[in-house]
């Protein structure tokens, strides 16, 4: 029985990956949203945890998906502590991603 779960959930990763890759190249913002929302359903009915780059395109506040870019604000900063800034296009929220 184990062993049918740790396939579906690898199963389920895969098609995850495969999807917000799709989404990510995806011109029209609207199909591209609906594939993310597809890869996050999955996600949850399968019980897998995002991979951390993967929930970084989430908008935190409206969870919309965001596309470095296209459907949010990039702004990097050059203070002592090197951030790249996000703002949502949709809600407007800005969070920051510290850089190493």
């Amino acid at each position: 029985m184990k062993d049918r779960k740790a396939q579906a959930k690898e199963l389920a990763r895969e098609r995850i990956e495969i999807l917000v890759a799709s989404a990510l190249g995806e011109k029209d913002e609207e199909l591209a949203g609906r594939l993310a929302i597809l890869a996050k359903r999955i996600a949850m009915r399968h019980r897998v945890r995002l991979p951390y780059p993967i929930r970084q395109l989430f908008c935190k506040k409206c969870k919309a998906f965001i596309v470095p870019g296209r459907t949010s604000r990039v702004r990097v900063g050059r203070s002592k502590t090197r951030a790249v800034r996000l703002t949502c296009a949709r809600c407007g929220h800005t969070y920051r991603r510290i850089l190493p």
